[in-house]
């Protein structure tokens, strides 16, 4: 495991200019870094999936019976270090990259959230790495989990290039994975799911993974859960615990499955207890 060094984590938050780079790309800016999204797969989600969800949460939310949905990564640049947030199913993320100007060689480091498919399947290709120079930090827990059901094999072509850490927990002083990069606990969807604050000149922005599937939803009604959860009770805890925490500091948010732009701020939802808002960056 790393050493860390310890960052408080309570920085005044300010909303950051965006600017859109096509279909696919979007840029936003968080202090000196520049974090893109890179948009792989857009799809439509089913209410079948959601638990939780009762006739009347369905047909006031999502009455059509279905939510819009995507596979999203993250690329996040600054401080002399090119690091991608999860690999997606990797089908469309090296042209993305490309479009960027980056190279599977430039990239220093990749961040994965959990194990899913969806997240890790552009790591490896016929049992060779794709992205040749960098090092890969996941989660112990996470790590340890899938190392039990063979999950874990797209990482072992990384060898010792491979990097464990435990997320620290919201509220908690918080320690820095890398420069201006501190790991959050969410687990629930997966035993060691994580989550990313980037922080830069008083900036914030919390790449949150899985933590929502179903926006349409469970933005105003956040104790609706998926199937996809390992354990849907604490993932239902730890996305309210963040909604919370994220609306009380200020911190613009952006998810793996929030449609495009997927980067925005949320607002507790006036007149539903407990409900959010969504209001995607310009």
């Amino acid at each position: 495991m790393m050493k860390m060094s310890i960052v408080c984590g309570m920085l005044i938050a300010a909303a950051i200019p965006a600017f859109p780079q096509g279909n696919n790309l979007f840029a936003y800016r968080v202090g000196a870094f520049e974090v893109h999204l890179l948009v792989e797969a857009r799809s439509e989600g089913r209410a079948s999936i959601l638990i939780g969800a009762d006739d009347a949460l369905i047909r006031r939310y999502i009455p059509t019976g279905s939510y819009q949905s995507a596979v999203n990564t993250f690329l996040v640049r600054g401080g002399g270090l090119t690091v991608l947030v999860d690999t997606g199913f990797g089908t469309t993320l090296f042209e993305n990259l490309k479009a960027l100007g980056v190279s599977p060689e430039e990239v220093d480091a990749v961040l994965i959230t959990h194990m899913h498919g969806d997240h890790t399947g552009g790591l490896q290709k016929d049992g060779k790495p794709l992205f040749p120079r960098a090092r890969v930090y996941i989660a112990q827990q996470e790590r340890d989990f899938w190392a039990k059901t063979n999950g874990a094999v797209p990482l072992r072509v990384y060898g010792s290039r491979v990097e464990t850490f435990l997320p620290g927990e919201l509220g908690s002083p918080l320690a820095e994975l890398l420069p201006g990069i501190t790991p959050v606990a969410a687990f629930g969807h997966t035993p060691g799911h994580t989550l990313f604050l980037v922080s830069s000149e008083g900036q914030r922005l919390l790449i949150w993974a899985d933590l929502m599937h179903a926006m349409d939803i469970q933005f105003p009604a956040p104790e609706v859960a998926v199937t996809y959860d390992t354990d849907p009770q604490a993932a239902v805890a730890s996305r309210k615990r963040v909604l919370e925490y994220v609306v009380q500091n200020h911190i613009p948010i952006a998810g793996m499955h929030l449609p495009y732009p997927a980067i925005g701020d949320v607002q507790a939802r006036g007149g539903v207890p407990g409900g959010y808002t969504f209001i995607p960056a310009r």
